[in-house]
């Protein structure tokens, strides 16, 4: 009886599981999981890391890649100033966009078989694909040129995705790029005509690029979009070197299939560099405000608020331009001014006095530079100084 027992009694735990051996046995015999993987997955692969002696469009369509050269845009990845990878090509503007003396080197990247379409006065149509990049460059002395007197600061994607613009800011250091998305401040002296200038250049962040980027749609104001700045008839029709031969840029654009729709060059903008003084004052200086100004100050832009419109085909003369305009939201400065352009009055003109100002609060415009460029305010403020003052009379 006592034998029967104890037999009844390891037949009862063996029933209950409570046996390592029969545990292994039913982890052994059990079906997998259909969700549990049988192996780790393998890692997938970025195209950032693809190793080709081409430009890297998959990885400029799709990634943000950590490094420039990863794109493959230049044959010497080290140097972003000359020699871009097919079909790159260098570009140039007939007035700059000031930011603190720098040089700036431009290339723009149009897929093959696409085209930029032509237009007259607004921001060319520019095929999805397309990449264009601009370098910056310091100077230790503004009155020196060339490579050996520059050190490079930072280079700027603007990269036309399937879902529109994005901006990829790249900042340089022992002659490699690396992105840097929420900007950076870099401090840097040069010497301007005598005079020491020290400040801290600022590479913009992402989300401040979109300050001088944006725009608007017509129909719908929350909903804004990234644009470029530069691609402008009036701004690109300028004589080049080209392989030796000077050429005009948007023919040679069109030459090389990269443009459809240019017309005879008669039929096409101009404007002047604002140092140019073969060229009008008018043209220099609203070239000059176009290129700085007007990205903000228009209809759809960051600035549309302030209903100062910059553009290069607005009538100088009108009040939407400035004249006899008074700000909102600004206390005048130092000097209580209340106008944007009173004619003939340079010195009173808001439009002078803010291009003067550093202070972040006051200066114009509000990011891209620290200093001022003092040969451009000159320019400014002479033009005004000659408008005839019968233009309007502010009452100041």
């Amino acid at each position: 009886m006592h034998n029967l027992v104890i037999l009844c009694l390891m037949l009862l735990l063996s029933a209950c599981g409570d046996s390592s051996d029969t545990k292994e046995l039913a982890s052994e015999e059990a079906p997998l999981s259909p969700t549990e993987p049988t192996t780790d997955p393998a890692p997938s692969q970025s195209a950032c890391d693809a190793t080709t002696s081409e430009v890297n469009w998959d990885a400029l369509m799709a990634e943000d890649c950590q490094e420039l050269s990863q794109y493959g845009l230049f044959i010497d990845s080290s140097i972003p100033t000359i020699d871009p990878i097919a079909p790159g090509i260098g570009y140039q503007l007939s007035t700059q966009l000031f930011s603190n003396y720098a040089s700036k080197h431009r290339f723009i990247f149009v897929p093959p078989g696409e085209k930029i379409a032509y237009h007259s006065s607004n921001t060319f149509e520019i095929p999805i694909g397309t990449v264009l990049v601009k370098t910056f460059s310091l100077p230790f002395d503004t009155q020196v040129l060339g490579a050996s007197n520059e050190v490079l600061i930072e280079t700027r994607l603007l990269i036309h995705r399937e879902a529109g613009w994005t901006t990829l800011p790249y900042i340089w250091k022992n002659s490699v790029a690396t992105l840097q998305q929420a900007g950076r401040d870099i401090p840097h002296s040069l010497n301007h005509q005598g005079r020491q200038e020290t400040f801290d250049y600022h590479v913009p962040s992402r989300a401040e690029c979109k300050i001088c980027h944006q725009s608007t749609f017509a129909s719908d104001t929350q909903t804004v979009r990234i644009r470029p700045i530069g691609i402008k008839a009036h701004l690109l029709n300028l004589d080049i070197n080209h392989q030796g031969q000077s050429t005009n840029q948007l023919q040679l654009w069109q030459q090389l299939n990269m443009l459809s729709g240019l017309p005879n060059l008669r039929d096409v903008g101009k404007t002047a560099d604002i140092l140019d003084q073969g060229a009008s004052l008018t043209t220099r200086a609203k070239g000059y405000l176009d290129i700085n100004c007007a990205h903000c100050h228009n209809p759809d832009g960051f600035a549309s608020i302030s209903g100062l419109r910059l553009g290069f085909y607005v009538d100088h003369t009108s009040y939407q331009y400035g004249i006899c305009k008074q700000p909102p939201g600004w206390d005048g400065g130092a000097k209580g001014l209340s106008y944007d352009i009173i004619p003939s009055d340079g010195e009173h003109s808001i439009l002078v006095y803010r291009q003067q100002l550093n202070e972040p609060k006051d200066r114009m415009p509000p990011i891209g530079r620290a200093i001022a460029h003092t040969e451009a305010v000159t320019v400014i403020k002479d033009w005004i100084d000659a408008m005839a003052p019968e233009l309007g009379s502010c009452h100041h």
